[in-house]
């Protein structure tokens, strides 16, 4: 998968290509990264990737040209990170990470011309509401949320398991040693009853999402099990 990014600030990317997950999905050949300067497609000395808004106010806002012109050059959907767009969930990443390329457009100042988004946006997208300095972070995050679905970047089963992927908050996590400090680990994931310990991580992911996010569980189609693992929380707290 291919994954542009224009910004102007292109400097805030070298850590994130270089480390961790994204680094090893990029050296595996199944990420491509492709930081796009917008300011490379400005055609004035100054390099001016940005202007007053008209009808006054404060900011700037990025002018459409540049960005026009860096957007020939790639292919596929067009993200535009923004705080009016839709919040980025697991469903979403899950449905971006099938595509062969997406372009993120790393919005900064008061944004970036309407006639932009207009004509070339297909998805503008929050990552929660709240306002940043800018749109790289956003960008990360979104290309993070989607590199480590990818075919061979980390086990299936390992992500699967993850909060959101099921509609549910993960279970519990716990590794050596089983006693630190009078603080034990329970039981079960001593016991090596396989069957058991799963049914236990069904229960504690439903029990955290009961507690924590109870809106995840709203319109939620459960199966017998989960009625009665659930059932059962209720009854015990």
């Amino acid at each position: 998968m291919k994954i542009n990014i224009l910004t102007l600030f292109p400097a805030m990317f070298a850590g994130f290509k270089s480390e961790s997950i994204i680094k090893r999905a990029i050296n595996s050949g199944s990420l491509e990264i492709n930081i796009i300067d917008i300011r490379d497609y400005t055609t004035d000395k100054h390099n001016t990737a940005d202007d007053t808004p008209f009808g006054g106010g404060a900011g700037m806002v990025l002018k459409a040209e540049p960005i026009f012109r860096a957007l020939e050059n790639t292919s596929g959907k067009v993200i535009y990170t923004s705080p009016q767009g839709v919040t980025l969930h697991q469903n979403l990443s899950n449905e971006l990470s099938s595509e062969e390329e997406i372009t993120i457009i790393a919005g900064h100042y008061e944004g970036i011309d309407e006639r932009v988004i207009e004509e070339k946006v297909d998805l503008e997208i929050s990552i929660g509401d709240f306002v940043l300095t800018g749109g790289e972070l956003p960008a990360m995050v979104i290309a993070d949320s989607i590199a480590r679905l990818l075919p061979g970047v980390i086990k299936k089963d390992s992500y699967e398991q993850d909060s959101f992927y099921n509609g549910l908050l993960d279970h519990p996590h716990y590794t050596r040693p089983a006693e630190f400090d009078g603080l034990k680990v329970p039981e079960i994931l001593l016991s090596g009853h396989h069957k058991n310990i799963e049914l236990w991580r069904k229960k504690e992911s439903l029990k955290r999402t009961y507690l924590r996010r109870p809106d995840l569980l709203e319109g939620r189609e459960f199966t017998k099990e989960e009625k009665k693992l659930l059932k059962e929380i209720v009854d015990e707290l």
